[in-house]
Formats: structure tokens, sequence, C-alpha cells
């Protein structure tokens, strides 16, 4: 991906990077990865944007700070991808969202559309409590106290574990 980059901009050091984010590089990664049964792979084929807004937190974030330490050019422009979710959100007819969890991903995805008036429906699944305060414990009602969600959309909290209800969710969607 690197020696690409490089090669595909004619720019070097920090200038080569300008764009390219989180999604760019899980399209990049889609590309190369031979897989045909993997998600990134047919986000990549499908150019279906892939927001990683917390890509430095955990392993990922640690294997990027590695190989920059032996290429120091090497950046990821991670707001490359607040442009992609401002496209996304300012001018849609509609916005939806299934929030898998919560935290950074779910409040970029009800931040951006706060912009749009908010989003029109909304699925939300977590774990977390609602008491103690974080935002991954946030409920939808508080999305629309913010304008983040329109007070007339569809939504629910579905308070269970993921790698339970995501399977169910898609079987009965692939069942329909």
């Amino acid at each position: 991906i690197y020696n690409d980059r490089l090669k595909e901009t004619g720019k070097t050091g920090a200038d080569a990077w300008i764009g390219f984010g989180s999604i760019h590089l899980v399209w990049e990664l889609g590309k190369r990865i031979g897989k045909p049964n993997s998600l990134i792979h047919w986000a990549w084929k499908n150019q279906v944007p892939v927001c990683i807004p917390g890509i430095t937190d955990g392993s990922i974030g640690a294997q990027l700070f590695m190989f920059r330490q032996k290429h120091r050019d090497f950046h990821l422009d991670t707001l490359a991808d607040e442009q992609v979710m401002s496209d996304l959100t300012w001018d849609v007819a509609t916005s939806n969202a299934l929030m898998v969890g919560g935290g950074i991903s779910k409040h970029h995805v009800i931040w951006w559309n706060q912009y749009r008036g908010g989003l029109d429906a909304a699925v939300y699944i977590t774990t977390a409590p609602e008491h103690d305060g974080s935002l991954s414990g946030a409920r939808l009602r508080e999305a629309i106290s913010w304008g983040k969600m329109r007070p007339e959309a569809p939504n629910v909290c579905v308070e269970g574990d993921a790698s339970v209800l995501l399977p169910l969710i898609g079987s009965d969607i692939f069942n329909r």
C-alpha cells in the first residue's frame, strides 16, 4: 500500500497521504486481501465507506505506529474520514443508522447527522448501562435532545450482546 500510494500520487512525504484516511486504508486492504468472503473485500469492490474513527486505538493503531517508525513520511489523514462522513450525511434525503456498540463510532454517526436535522430512523444495540453516564450508555432519546435524531424518528435501543443479536437480525432479514 505504501509504495503504491507514493507511486500513485507522485508525491513524497506527508503530501502523499493527504486524503488517505481509514476508509481508504480499508479499501486498500480489501483490494489486497484476496478473500471474497471478507467484509472489507466487498467494501472495496463496491466502494462502501467503512470509517474507523478510533483507528489508532488498539492493535491496528499499534501496527500503524510501528510501521511509521520505519516510514516516517507515512500518515493517516483522519480528517479525510470526517469529509466523507460530512459528504454522506449533509445533503441526503434520508439517513438511517444501525449502531452496534457505542463510543466513538456511535458518536460519529449521530454527530454528523445533526447537521442535516438528525437521523430519520435508528437501531442501537448495546450492552452499556444507561446509568453510568457514558456515551455508550446514552439512549437515543438523548440524541433527540441534541438534534442528532429527529423527534418523530422511529428508533429502538436493543440491550444485548451484538455477537448474538446481529446473526439473529441478519437471519431474519435474509429470510424475508
